[in-house]
C-alpha cells in the first residue's frame, strides 16, 4: 500500500500524496503550502449549482484575482472524474462551469462519487475535508447552509453545520441565507461547538442578502489580526471544530436586501408548491430569485462572494505571519543554532493518556482515586521533540491515522520537523494509555499501536536520501524488525552511526534476531531489556534481577561485553540507580564520539548516580529523554561527562513534568556549568574484561 510512485507535499507536519489515490493538490496550492504562505479554500458548487454559465466562469476566476491581490494562493475545490483537486487550472475551472452534468458534492456523496469516477462542485462539507487534509486554515464562501424551515420536523439539517462541528477549519461566509432557519441554525452551531464571530463592528449576524437577519453572533471581529488571534487560539487548543466568520455584505449592495426578501418569500412558496426537496431546493431558489429582481441578486451574490474572498484572504495572511511568529518564537526559546546535522528519527507515534492514582498502590478491580490527563509520546517522538528542544531539527519518519488524534498531534509537534510523518486513511493513530502510582511507576499500560507495522521498508525506503546524508539515526523498537534491517544495511554500507532504543523488553530482541544488530553504533536498554538482547543471542542471562547496586552493576557491565564486540557504546538505564555508560577507554573515561572505523578497543563503564526528583508526575519519557540529550551532546562534540549529565538533567525535567518531554526543556535547563548550586558525585570508574 506504502509503495508508491508519487510526489510528497509537506505542510507543517502533515504529508500527503499528490497525484495519488483520490486527491489532487495543484502545484501553486502545494508550493505555498510548503513554503507557510497563506492559503485559501475556495469551494465549487457556486461554480456547477450557484450560478448560469458564464456568470459562474467569471466569477470564480474574479475571486481566485482576489485572494492573489492580497498576496494568497487561491485553492479552487473541486471533483474531476472520481479525483478530488484541491486547486484548479484555468482548464478544470472551465470544465466545470461548462459541465452540465455536475454533482453537488457534500460529505455523504464522496465516496459514491469518487468510486464512479464523476464530477461535480464541493459543497461547503467537502470543501472543508479536503482543506483540513493538506493543512489549508482558511476557507471562503458565499453562505453556509442551515437549518431548514420546518426542520424541526422534517430534519432537513446541512452537513455543512455537522461538519463544522467535527472539522478545524475556518469558514469566512456572508452567514446564514434567509431562506434558512437562521435562528435554529445558530442554535445547532452552538450544539455543535462551534465559534461564531461576526466580522466588522457589529454583533449582528448577517442574512447574506442582507447584513442583518435579527439574530446575534455570540462574538464580534473588528479586523484580520482579531480574525486570525481567534483562530490560532481556536486550532491551538485542539478542539476539532471549526470557525464561522460571519462577513456582511457590503453596505451599497445591501439596500437592495428587502427587494431580494420578497423575491425569496415568492420563490420558497412557488418551490414548495412545485414539491422540490432535499438539495434542488437551494439552487432553484436562487434561479427564481434572480429572475424575480431582474439579476440584482446576482450582482449582490457576486458582490459579497467577493468581499468574503478579500476579508478571508487577509485573515488568512495575518494568520500565517502569527504562526511564522509564532514559530520564530519557539526557536528564540533554544538560543542555540539549529545545527545542520541530519539526524533522522525512526519511530512510533502516540497519544498518551496517563492515569494516576494518588495512593502508593492500586487496588485491581474496584475504582481508586486518580487524576488524568492527555500528553504525547511514541518512543521516537519524544526523542525527536527532545533533540528539537536541544537546538537540533532531526527529521522525524513516521504514521499516524488520518483523525481527530492526529490533528492534535501535529498541532502539538509543530516545532517539530515532521515533514517525514504521514497520515493513512482508515487506521487509527497509536494510543497508550498507562495507570501509574502515587510515585509515578507504571501499574498497567494498554496500547493500541498496530499502525506502527505499517513504517515499513517500503515506506522508509522513501527517504533513503536522508538517510545516507545523516550524522546519526535513531530507531525505535517500535518499528517492524524487517525495517531495522534495512536501516541497518545501510548503515552498513555507508558508515552511518544508528543509535537503538529497545522500547520495552519484549521488542529489545528486534535487531538481535538477524546479523543487523552488529550494523549499531549505540543502544540504550533497561536491565531488562539488555537481558533480552543476550538471551536472544543465545547467551546465559539470569532469571532474576538483582537488588543490590554492587550486583546490578556488574550484572549490567557482564551483560554489556559480548555485545561491545561490535556495538560502539551501550548507555544502561537503572532507574533509580541511575546510567551506566560501556565502551571504549579514552583517557580516564567511555569514548562516546561517534565511531569512524571498528578497531580493537580496550572497554570501560562509568556508572553515575540518578538526580532526585522531589516528585514523579510521569516515568514514561525519562529514558527518551536521557537518550536524546546524550545523542545532542554527542553531535555537540561534548565530553562524556558533559554529555551523561545533560541526559540526567533531560530524564529528572521528565519525571517532574506530567508530559513525556518537559515543556521547559531547552539547552539551558541541561547545561551543567548553568546548574547552580549543584555538586556532580564523581562517576564510578569500571574496567571491562
Amino acid at each position: 500500500m506504502l509503495k508508491r510512485v508519487c510526489t510528497l507535499i509537506i505542510r507543517r507536519g502533515l504529508l500527503t500524496f499528490q497525484n495519488d489515490g483520490a486527491f489532487r493538490v495543484h502545484p501553486s496550492v502545494s508550493h505555498a503550502l510548503a513554503e507557510n504562505r497563506p492559503v485559501v479554500a475556495l469551494e465549487s458548487t457556486i461554480i456547477t449549482h450557484g450560478m448560469p454559465y458564464p456568470h459562474n466562469l467569471s466569477t470564480a476566476r474574479e475571486v481566485e484575482a482576489i485572494v492573489r491581490a492580497q498576496d494568497a494562493t487561491p485553492a479552487t475545490v473541486g471533483v474531476i472524474e472520481g479525483k478530488v483537486h484541491i486547486g484548479l487550472s484555468t482548464e478544470e475551472l472551465d470544465f466545470l462551469a461548462r459541465f452540465d452534468g455536475s454533482v453537488k458534492v457534500s460529505r455523504r456523496d464522496l465516496p459514491y462519487v469518487v468510486s464512479q469516477g464523476l464530477s461535480g462542485g464541493t459543497t461547503v462539507s467537502a470543501t472543508m475535508i479536503a482543506a483540513q487534509r493538506v493543512g489549508i486554515p482558511v476557507f471562503v464562501t458565499g453562505g453556509i447552509g442551515g437549518v431548514h424551515r420546518d426542520g424541526e420536523n422534517s430534519l432537513d439539517i446541512s452537513a455543512d453545520l455537522t461538519e463544522l462541528g467535527r472539522t478545524p477549519v475556518v469558514v469566512v461566509s456572508a452567514g446564514v441565507k434567509s431562506i434558512l432557519d437562521i435562528g435554529r441554525t445558530l442554535e445547532f452551531l452552538e450544539t455543535q461547538g462551534v465559534c461564531v464571530a461576526t466580522y466588522g463592528p457589529s454583533k449582528d449576524f448577517p442574512a447574506f442578502f442582507s447584513p442583518l437577519s435579527g439574530f446575534t453572533s455570540p462574538y464580534q471581529v473588528s479586523d484580520p489580526d482579531k480574525a486570525a488571534q481567534l483562530i490560532e487560539s481556536a486550532l491551538s487548543l485542539g478542539l476539532h471544530s471549526g470557525v464561522l466568520i460571519a462577513v456582511p455584505i457590503p453596505q451599497e449592495y445591501a439596500a437592495a436586501g428587502q427587494q431580494i426578501e420578497r423575491a425569496i418569500q415568492t420563490a420558497l412558496a412557488e418551490t414548495n408548491a412545485r414539491g422540490i426537496t432535499g438539495k434542488d431546493v437551494t439552487p432553484n431558489i436562487l434561479q427564481r430569485v434572480n429572475e424575480l429582481t431582474q439579476g440584482k441578486s446576482l450582482q449582490a451574490n457576486i458582490a459579497l462572494i467577493h468581499n468574503n474572498a478579500k476579508v478571508g484572504s487577509q485573515i488568512a495572511g495575518v494568520l500565517s505571519k502569527r504562526v511564522k511568529k509564532r514559530k520564530s518564537s519557539i526557536a528564540s526559546y533554544h538560543p542555540a543554532k539549529q545545527c545542520e546535522t541530519n539526524i533522522v528519527v525512526v519511530g512510533g507515534i502516540n497519544v498518551d493518556f496517563i492515569a494516576k492514582g494518588k495512593t502508593k498502590t492500586l487496588q485491581f478491580g474496584q475504582t481508586n482515586p486518580g487524576t488524568f490527563c492527555q500528553s504525547y509520546g511514541g518512543v521516537g517522538r519524544n526523542i525527536a521533540e527532545c533533540l528539537s528542544r536541544l537546538g537540533h531539527q532531526p527529521m522525524f519518519i513516521s504514521v499516524t491515522g488520518a483523525d481527530s488524534q492526529s490533528d492534535a498531534v501535529f498541532n502539538y509537534c509543530k516545532h517539530m520537523d515532521t515533514s517525514g510523518v504521514t497520515r493513512l486513511e482508515g487506521q487509527s493513530t497509536a494510543t497508550y494509555c498507562a495507570v501509574i502510582t502515587e510515585n509515578g511507576e507504571l501499574s498497567l499500560g494498554l496500547g493500541d499501536m498496530d499502525i506502527h507495522q505499517l513504517i515499513t521498508e517500503q515506506y522508509v525506503s522513501q527517504f533513503e536520501k536522508q538517510l545516507l546524508s545523516s550524522t546519526l539515526v535513531c530507531l525505535d523498537g517500535n518499528i517492524p524488525a524487517s525495517t531495522i534491517r534495512y536501516v541497518c544495511s545501510i548503515a552498513k554500507q555507508h558508515n552511518i552511526n544508528v543509535w537503538y532504543e529497545p522500547t520495552d523488553s519484549k521488542k529489545a530482541c528486534k535487531p538481535f534476531l538477524s546479523d543487523a544488530w552488529k550494523s549499531l553504533s549505540y543502544a540504550s536498554p533497561n536491565l531488562a531489556e539488555l537481558c533480552t538482547m543476550n538471551k536472544t543471542l543465545g547467551l546465559q542471562t539470569p532469571k532474576v534481577l538483582p537488588n543490590s547496586l554492587e550486583q546490578v552493576l556488574s550484572l549490567a557491565v557482564a551483560l554489556s561485553r559480548p555485545l561491545l564486540e561490535h556495538l560502539h557504546c551501550l548507555v544502561v538505564t537503572l532507574g533509580e540507580n541511575g546510567v551506566v555508560v560501556c565502551g571504549e577507554h579514552h583517557v580516564g573515561s567511555v569514548n562516546l564520539k561517534p565511531r569512524i572505523e571498528k578497531k580493537t578497543r580496550k572497554l570501560c563503564a562509568l556508572h553515575y548516580p540518578a538526580l532526585s526528583v522531589a516528585a514523579h508526575k510521569n516515568v514514561s519519557g525519562a529514558g527518551d529523554s536521557l537518550a536524546g540529550a546524550l545523542m545532542a551532546g554527542i553531535i555537540q562534540g561534548r565530553d562524556t561527562d558533559a554529555c551523561v549529565r545533560m541526559g540526567l538533567l533531560a530524564a529528572r525535567l521528565s519525571l517532574a513534568s506530567p508530559h513525556p518531554i518537559a515543556p521547559m526543556l531547552s539547552t539551558q535547563s541541561v547545561e551543567p556549568d548553568r546548574i547552580q548550586n549543584h555538586s556532580w558525585p564523581k562517576p564510578t570508574f569500571m574496567w571491562i574484561d
